[in-house]
C-alpha cells in the first residue's frame, strides 16, 4: 500500500502527442515529486486513437508494476467536432482508454461551442478545462457523474474560478489536471492544493478531491480502494 497524501494527477501529455517527455520520463519526474496516481491522457482525434492508445496502455501496466506511481491509461479527445465525440468516446474505450478526456471549451484555444454539451452527453469521464462552462451544462454534468477540471495549465487556468463556484453550485464533481506537457508543468500535492485554494475552494473541499480522485484511479485500475 502506498503513502496516503501524494499527487494525484488526472492530466498528462507525452510524447504520443505535444508532450516533450516520453511516457517513461514522465512518470519517472512525476514520481520524484510525490505522485502517486497519473493519467497519461495524450491529445486525440479519430485519425490516430488506433496508434496512441495501445501503446499507452502497454507502458502503463509496465509502469504501474515497476514504480511507486498508478499510471492510467487515458486519452483526450481534442478539437474533435462535437457531433462525432459520444463514437469517438466508445472507441477510446474500446481500445482500452481508462478514462476518456474531452478537450473543453478553454478560453485560451478556439474549440467548437457545444463541446462541453456533447461531452457530458456523451458520458465522458472527464472534462478537461471546461472554460466559462454554463450553469446549465454544470447541472447536468453533476447528473451524469462527469468531472470537471481545475486546471494547473497556463491560459486554461484562467477560469478555474468560474468552474470551481459553479461546481460548488450544482454539486459537480470537479478533479485538478496539471496538464503536463514538459517538465516545467508538473507540480507536487501542495502546490495543486494551492492552484485549487486560489480557485476558491476551501482546504476540506480541495482534500476531498484529490480523494475522490485516487478513488477513481484504484478503482479503474482494478486495485483495493
Amino acid at each position: 500500500m502506498r503513502a496516503e497524501g501524494g499527487m494525484i494527477d488526472l492530466h498528462s501529455h507525452t510524447l504520443f502527442s505535444d508532450g516533450d517527455l516520453g511516457i517513461d520520463e514522465l512518470v519517472r519526474r512525476a514520481e520524484v515529486i510525490g505522485c502517486r496516481g497519473l493519467v497519461v491522457s495524450d491529445h486525440a482525434d479519430g485519425s490516430v486513437l488506433d496508434l496512441v492508445i495501445p501503446r499507452v496502455v502497454k507502458e502503463a501496466a509496465n509502469l504501474t508494476e515497476l514504480t511507486e506511481v498508478m499510471v492510467v491509461p487515458g486519452c483526450e479527445l481534442t478539437h474533435c467536432r462535437p457531433e462525432d465525440i459520444a463514437r469517438l468516446v466508445q472507441e477510446a474505450r474500446q481500445l482500452g482508454a481508462k478514462l476518456v478526456t474531452v478537450h473543453g471549451e478553454t478560453i485560451a484555444e478556439p474549440v467548437i461551442p457545444g463541446t462541453n454539451r456533447s461531452a457530458i452527453e456523451a458520458g465522458v469521464d472527464l472534462l478537461a478545462h471546461p472554460g466559462l462552462i454554463s450553469a446549465e451544462d454544470v447541472k447536468l454534468a453533476a447528473q451524469r457523474g462527469v468531472m470537471l477540471e481545475i486546471s494547473g495549465r497556463k491560459g486554461h487556468s484562467l477560469t478555474n474560478g468560474h468552474v470551481a463556484a459553479l461546481a460548488r453550485s450544482h454539486g459537480a464533481m470537479l478533479y485538478f489536471g496539471s496538464d503536463t506537457h514538459d517538465v516545467e508543468d508538473l507540480v507536487d500535492r501542495a502546490q495543486a492544493e494551492r492552484i485549487c485554494r486560489g480557485a476558491g475552494l476551501t482546504a476540506e473541499e480541495v482534500t476531498e478531491m484529490f480523494e475522490r480522485a485516487e478513488r477513481l484511479v484504484r478503482e479503474v485500475l482494478g486495485q483495493q480502494v
